[in-house]
């Protein structure tokens, strides 16, 4: 025992001695680049008025960079916890001057007043301070695998687990990579150009990749609740009108990702993919785990409870971090006020408007999210998380503005790859294997928005067929032309139309009916009429407004129309008078261009409860692959119609196929019982099947409460619908 402590205490006594050497050597070369600043910089100063020795001055400089460092370490921390309440986009800004203060006061104390700069050489002095320091210490680090593993805990929060030789090997932990909006024929066709060296190695190692087929409503709201929590049932789009509660439900306002999570919750009976030892990052849901970060559902909570913001300050923490990201995120608003000037000058097409505040929620979305949520699942790999979920948002955002295709896009796909490879091997150090699982959540069409190939938005194609008052400009245009013409021609026929009797009249209107509620969701559109408190029938909303539906059946850039029928059931509508009732429906007729599926994914939309009165989904070239987005989009999802609904899973070769041969993965609901089974593959969190219910603090998820399955089967009640 006496010569395993003397070991021992040599090898900490051999740490103590190599990390001496570090932090002298970080302190001289600081030391030398402030020397070498000073002589760059004539308002920064590191001598008397009356000049100093060479070894004064190097005196003097040493004194800054240390207490730089000091500061550094000790205050920056603390000022960074206490701007949590800050806005992250806020808190991104201030960095350069967070930096450039501590630097001041770092000058300030230098004895004999000997130090001086202006506020903005400051600034400047300070983050190239923290940028060569970081460097410097990487580099020591990178030949000590000690070393390294020791940064990557202290930049990501996390305290060094035990010995893994004093404990038995963990089983492989799962991680799951979110890349928004990437599609699967987008993903194959990054890796065969070149722009994701990372994936393209592992599907030549054998990682298998699977496409899936979304819902109706192929949008991360829709799709990441049934990923994560098993159940999306009852979302018909992204944003919809709710007549029995008089609410509007969007999924990426946090009071109604919080609903949606609860309704989910409540439908299965567990609180998610992630309830034991999970780990969510950047998502809109947080799949029952305890551990999150930029979560929606928990950034509506107030006070200390909301810990989805403590991501923030995991990353900011580290002031090298801090410097870098905020240098990112200047970079990123020049790159796409640059881009969208080319854009501009080259005239090119289809095109949007990308002023504003766009530039910065992209840069938002490019830099910050995905470095505070990468960061969050090296740390969670690093703590030995047995499930880790998290959501790359940078693709989708982009391709909303830019189109799905082309150089903008291109450069995130790159600078995505690059993080998956760090994530790889921030891998290699963690205390257990890890299982690192690609997946997106739907693709991406393009098109002309529908109201620059028309001249109209749908929401004024709507009116003009009430006939309800119009722009002027809308009235010139073709389309909106003939949506009044018929709405004042069907109008005349009302009038000399006998009074109808029968069953579907015993439903009373009302004698003055409210304007409709028009929402956008991609290319996905939905009409309510909210003062009507039932789901409209295709007769009551003919007698109402008898050139509407026509109206939007008939218009080219619409696909078919949903709507309920007294006589039917519920009908599809389509150009040139087609009417098919819901149960007949097969995915020839109308539906023929949108793929297989289709008629299944309107049928299943068809049955949820908070259905719009008319659902538009637009039309689709499947030569150009080409939607038209009812929103300023012309990179879109939403609805049917190209690879927008064709979303992937790449999965190592160790996990069981996500489907048999030859089968195919439907719903998101479907992929969600995929992840449980390979999480039971790797011995992961299983759903707790004794844990009793409890009440659910104000917004927050509830417990998850005891499904009926037998121990050991990972069923999901209420997931087959």
């Amino acid at each position: 025992m006496g010569d395993g402590r003397r070991a021992g205490g040599g090898e900490r006594r051999h740490i103590t001695g190599r990390t001496a050497v570090r932090v002298l050597t970080v302190w001289a070369v600081s030391t030398l680049t402030l020397l070498v600043l000073a002589g760059l910089l004539p308002a920064f100063e590191l001598q008397s008025a009356d000049g100093d020795s060479l070894t004064r001055t190097a005196l003097t400089a040493a004194w800054a960079a240390g207490a730089f460092g000091l500061l550094t370490a000790l205050v920056w921390p603390l000022v960074v916890r206490a701007l949590l309440l800050v806005p992250a986009l806020v808190l991104g800004l201030l960095v350069f001057f967070l930096n450039g203060s501590l630097l001041l006061v770092a000058l300030w104390i230098i004895p004999d007043g000997r130090g001086a700069a202006d506020p903005e050489t400051a600034v400047v002095v300070a983050a190239v301070m923290s940028a060569v320091a970081s460097a410097t210490s990487t580099a020591l680090a990178v030949r000590d695998d000690d070393a390294y593993r020791r940064r990557l805990y202290r930049l990501t929060g996390r305290t060094r687990p035990r010995d893994p030789a004093s404990v038995p090997a963990p089983p492989p932990g799962t991680v799951f990579l979110q890349l928004d909006g990437v599609g699967h024929e987008a993903l194959r066709t990054a890796v065969a150009d070149g722009l994701m060296p990372t994936v393209a190695a592992r599907l030549e190692a054998g990682h298998r990749l699977t496409p899936w087929r979304t819902d109706w409503s192929s949008q991360t709201g829709a799709s990441q609740l049934g990923i994560l929590h098993g159940s999306n049932e009852d979302v018909p789009a992204f944003r919809w009108y709710e007549k029995d509660t008089g609410r509007l439900m969007v999924s990426n306002r946090p009071a109604s990702a919080v609903e949606l999570q609860r309704r989910a919750v409540r439908r299965t009976g567990d609180g998610g993919l992630l309830t034991l030892d999970g780990a969510s990052r950047g998502n809109l849901f947080s799949g029952g785990a305890d551990q999150v970060a930029l979560v929606l559902t928990v950034a509506a909570r107030r006070g200390r409870r909301n810990r989805s913001r403590a991501g923030y300050f995991t990353y900011f923490a580290d002031p090298a971090n801090a410097v870098r990201t905020a240098g990112s995120f200047v970079n990123e608003v020049a790159r796409e006020v640059a881009q969208s000037t080319r854009a501009r000058l080259r005239r090119e097409t289809p095109r949007i408007r990308r002023g504003g505040t766009y530039p910065f929620v992209r840069a938002f979305a490019t830099v910050i999210e995905r470095d505070v949520v990468v960061a969050a699942v090296m740390g969670d790999m690093l703590a030995g998380r047995t499930a880790v979920y998290a959501d790359l948002v940078a693709y989708d955002e982009v391709a909303h503005h830019s189109g799905p295709r082309g150089h903008d896009t291109d450069q995130v796909l790159r600078r995505l790859d690059r993080s998956l490879a760090l994530i790889a091997r921030v891998a290699e150090h963690a205390p257990r294997p890890y299982r690192i699982v690609l997946l997106s959540d739907h693709g991406q069409s393009p098109g002309e928005t529908f109201a620059g190939a028309y001249g109209l938005t749908l929401k004024d194609l709507v009116r003009a067929g009430c006939g309800l008052p119009v722009p002027r400009r809308v009235g010139r245009t073709r389309s909106g032309a003939e949506a009044r013409d018929a709405a004042r021609d069907a109008l005349r026929s009302a009038l000399h139309r006998p009074v109808e009797t029968g069953e579907e009249t015993e439903r009373e209107l009302p004698a003055r009916p409210s304007e409709p509620v028009v929402l956008a969701s991609g290319n996905l559109g939905l009409v309510s009429f909210p003062d009507v408190p039932h789901r409209m029938t295709k007769e009551e909303i003919d007698r109402r407004h008898p050139a509407l539906l026509r109206t939007l059946a008939q218009h080219p850039g619409i696909g078919f129309l949903l709507v309920a029928s007294a006589e039917h059931g519920s009908v599809v509508l389509a150009r040139d008078g087609v009417e098919v009732p819901v149960a007949e429906l097969t995915d020839g007729g109308p539906l023929a261009v949108f793929g297989p599926g289709a008629a299944d994914a309107v049928r299943r939309t068809d049955g949820f409860p908070h259905v719009a009165d008319v659902m538009v989904n637009s039309m689709y070239d499947p030569a150009t692959g080409t939607v038209h987005a009812f929103e300023e989009q012309i990179g879109s999802h939403g609805g049917l119609g190209g690879e927008q609904a064709r979303p992937f899973l790449l999965a190592p070769p160790e996990l069981s196929p996500a489907v048999p041969e030859g089968g195919e993965l439907v719903g998101a609901e479907q992929v969600h019982r995929v992840l449980r089974r390979w999480l039971r593959e790797s011995d992961g969190p299983q759903v707790p099947l004794e844990r009793p219910a409890a009440t659910p603090e104000p917004g927050g998820a509830p417990e998850p409460v005891p499904p009926s399955d037998p121990p050991g089967e990972w069923a999901v009640p209420g997931a087959d619908h």
